[in-house]
Parts: structure tokens; sequence; C-alpha cells
């Protein structure tokens, strides 16, 4: 892991944030003035350097805002920390338009320091891996008239700053278009700025796109911009647009009629220079006719409709895309490739892939963990596309027409697997996602086995390899983040780190 970077010339600030940020196995390192920061960012591989930057404000021989403006044209995407006095909350509001991750008030709580640090490297790795998949794969792929058509479209679109609504069932690939959109638009230089707006809470919504001044409520301790104001000369693309609260799709629309918006709190018209490009599964003219989603709002965003078929509508882009995932995922994980047979093949185009092109991801990523030989046959496929069951899709896509569908829980098989049978850079990246089945059943039969074999350790043996199983499939599921494996299972950070030690799961 990349270290975390700290600028401070007060040894006793550097000392603490060292020590607990090693607690927390987070590799540091410390630099005095901005200076040697600016000399260490050019001596350094691309691949050494920082994972963030944790820079005071005022130091001698330099100021923090004149580094953070410095690194920002070396390092666009890396977050960088401003630690500031509490009376410096005018440069804290220049770091945040300087494009500060967050501001630290000194003296800061060190728990709180801490869990902002973890915050910050989460959304570095999320960067890391989303802009690895954009600049290492082709941006879509597709042989299939009607994703011919769009990418047309997308030709058509690309000296456009017209608002595109995509239309698509969920895991089609709405946000792939989108960037697609945004790279051959002419704002490809500015930002682009994702945001689900169904995965963000009602009460949260409204700051996270429009920002807040300092006071506006309980927390906001100083004005940060929302995603509005980051997009700004770029694109902001808002997915699942059929979801949001309807007096937000008022302030929504206001936005794009006239170009101007408000903070939270904020009594000053912030002026928007963005391209709004929406995505929804839902069907908004039928949302419009339940008075759930605004008419004028419905056909401000309706300019140019994109609609994205689902993968059974291009059964022959399957092969193609499978290999291409089996590739992608062996990288991921530092595997050789995986090749799949003709009789496999023909069998997954014959699956009807309720979640579309990323269930087909999935499913290679299982392939590429759990085949046991390096050709695939048809055995090998999982039980669900043997089955032709639909494959269990994560509780934010099991959503058909915004109702919940059932699905039985993910299932964690009890059979044995040893972290010897599996090569080393899949143990180190998790390694298990099991087939589907009764594993109560399985676990029963297992217990029982043990049991009737005299066995008086059977609680740790079976809770050891439980607790394997699950920590494994998060990390195959996170792509090895631990930070964000321990999130998914409802863990704390220090529980998976112990967890893994003593699961011997670090040995290789």
């Amino acid at each position: 892991m990349k270290p975390i970077w700290i600028v401070d010339d007060d040894q006793s600030i550097r000392f603490v944030l060292e020590k607990a940020l090693l607690r927390e196995n987070l590799p540091t390192r410390s630099f005095t003035n901005p200076q040697e920061v600016l000399k260490a960012l050019t001596d350094t591989p691309e691949a050494e350097g920082p994972q963030i930057l944790v820079s005071d404000i005022r130091m001698p021989g330099g100021s923090g805002l004149d580094l953070l403006e410095k690194v920002k044209e070396r390092l666009p995407g890396l977050p960088v920390i401003i630690m500031t006095a509490f009376s410096d909350l005018d440069s804290a509001v220049s770091a945040f338009q300087g494009g500060a991750f967050e501001y630290l008030p000194k003296p800061f709580d060190l728990p709180k320091a801490v869990e902002l640090i973890h915050r910050a490297v989460a959304e570095s790795q999320r960067e890391e891996v989303a802009q690895e998949s954009i600049t290492a794969a082709p941006e879509m792929l597709g042989q299939a008239p009607a994703m011919q058509d769009v990418f047309r479209a997308i030709g058509r679109l690309s000296q456009s700053n017209v608002t595109v609504l995509i239309t698509g069932e969920s895991g089609s690939g709405k946000e792939l278009v989108a960037r697609a959109l945004h790279k051959h638009s002419p704002r490809a230089n500015g930002p682009f700025v994702a945001i689900n707006t169904a995965a963000i809470p009602k009460d949260l919504l409204e700051s996270e796109l429009f920002g807040h001044e300092r006071g506006a409520f309980t927390g906001a301790q100083a004005m940060r911009r929302g995603r509005f104001e980051q997009a700004e000369g770029g694109t902001l693309f808002l997915d699942e647009i059929g979801d949001m609260p309807f007096d937000l799709q008022t302030r929504l629309l206001r936005v794009l009629s006239d170009g101007h918006f408000y903070r939270v709190g904020g009594h000053s018209a912030v002026k928007a220079n963005v391209r709004v490009i929406a995505a929804t599964h839902q069907h908004l003219e039928q949302r419009v006719k339940e008075g759930a989603f605004r008419e004028d709002l419905f056909h401000r965003l309706n300019v140019i409709r994109l609609r994205l078929p689902a993968l059974r509508e291009r059964r022959e882009d399957i092969p193609m895309l499978t290999r291409h995932f089996l590739q992608q995922s062996a990288k991921q994980l530092g595997v050789e490739p995986k090749r799949i047979s003709d009789a496999a093949l023909r069998m997954l185009s014959q699956f009807d892939f309720p979640g579309n092109v990323r269930q087909l991801e999935n499913v290679c990523h299982w392939l590429t963990v759990m085949a046991p030989a390096q050709v695939v046959d048809v055995n090998d496929l999982p039980p669900e596309v043997l089955n032709g069951q639909p494959v269990p899709l994560p509780e934010a896509e099991r959503r058909v027409d915004d109702r919940p569908v059932p699905v039985e829980d993910p299932v964690v098989a009890m059979t044995p697997v040893t972290l010897a049978s599996l090569p080393s850079a899949v143990v180190q990246a998790g390694s298990v996602m099991a087939p589907a089945g009764g594993w109560e059943g399985g676990l029963q039969a297992e217990a029982r086995q043990l049991l009737e074999s005299g066995r008086t350790d059977v609680w740790d043996v079976l809770t050891r390899r439980f607790e394997t199983c699950l920590i494994q499939t998060a990390l195959v599921n996170t792509r090895g983040r631990r930070i964000e494996a321990a999130q998914k299972l409802g863990i704390g950070r220090n529980t998976i780190t112990r967890k893994i030690q003593e699961l011997g799961m670090d040995d290789d």
C-alpha cells in the first residue's frame, strides 16, 4: 500500500499521527516543509507515491495552500487533507476551493483524524480502481446491432453539451455510457463526477449535491462544496434519478433551468457550468403519472434519450465480454487468465443474466477463483447458470420497478477450502466465492460428521472455517481492500486485521 504523506513543521504532530496510523497498519512518510514534498514527488516513482497527503497550512518556507495547488497540478486525483488552526477558517475555505478533500482543525481529536484519513484512503483506492478500469480496458465492448446504435449515438453527441437521459436495466452499463459521453465531449478535460441518488439518504442528498455553508446544520463546521461545484467545467452523472426525492427534484429543475443554485444554508447564488447526464432503470413516464416524478423535470432531462439494451438482447456479445472479463479478473488477482470452452460459452449465452453485464463480470471473477482447471468447461460454471436460476445480486441492485425483490441470503460454502490449495495472489486478494446451495444443511452434515468422529474442538474448527470464508469472500468483492471489506461485513477495521492474523490468512 502507498504511504500517507504527512507535512508539518511540528514534530509532535508528525509523531502522534505516525504512531496512530501505524496502529491501523497504514504506512507513513513525514516531511517538515513543502519543498521537501515537492522534491520527493519529483524523485519518487508514481507507484511509490502518496496514497493521500496530510498537510499543515502554515509552515516555515511555504504555505500548505501553495503546496495543495502544486500537488493538484501533478496529481489531480490525490486526496489532500489540510490541517489548520480554528482561527484559519478563511484559509480552510480557500483549501476547499483549491480541491482539498477535507480540513482538520487543530487541536484535533486523534480518533476522528484517523477516521478522516481512512475515508480519504478509501476514496483514493476507489479512484485508483476507477482510473485503472478506464485506462486499461476498452471503454465499451459490443458488436450487436443494438450496441452499435449506442456507439453511433455517442459519436453524434461527441461535440454537444446537451443533457442526456440514459435508460436501461441495472447492470447494463449506464455509467460506462456516461463516461464515454464525457470523454468524447468538449468537456473531456474537466472532471467527471458521479453520484447515485438512490444510495444516499434523503437528509444528506441535498448537501451532497449542492454543498453547505458553515453552520448550516449540526456538524457543518466549514463550508463544503457539493457535487455540482466539484463537476465545474465538466460532467455530473446523476445515477438512478428516478429515486430522487420530490422536493430535491424542484431544486435540480432550477439548476437545469437557469444554471444557478444555493448551498444549504447559503444566501448567495452559485453559478453551475456543468453538463448533466442522468440515468435510471425505472419507467419515468409511469413515475410521472403516479406523481412521484415531476413532469417538467422529466422533459428537461429527456432532451436526448439513450436506451441501453439488456444483455439477453445482445447475446452475440457474451463470448467476447466473457473473454474480456476473464482477462481483466486474472490481471486484478495476479493469476494466469482462464480460457473457456465453446460448450461453456454456449451455456453462458443461453443464460438470461438478470443482472446484465455486471452479473457476467461477477461470474467471470467467480470462475477465475473457483474453476479447478485452466480451461473452463460446462461443469465448472456456477450452479445458478447451469440450473438457469438468477445469480443473487447485491442488495442495492435487487430492484424491479423500485420494489425490493426477495432473494435468498448469500451463501457461504462449508466445504473445506485450504489456503495452500489456492494461488498466493488469490489468497492475498481474498479467494472464496462459493456456489449457492443449502449451506445450513451442509453445515449440519459437516458438524454431525465431526461430532461423531469424537472431536472436542468442533466449534473452533467450524467457526474458523466460517470466518475464513466470510472474510475471503468480502476481500474478493472489494478487490482485496480490507477497510471496505470490514465495512461491508459490519465489523471494525481492527477486527478484520486481527481476524486475518488469527486465521493465518497473511501467511503467504
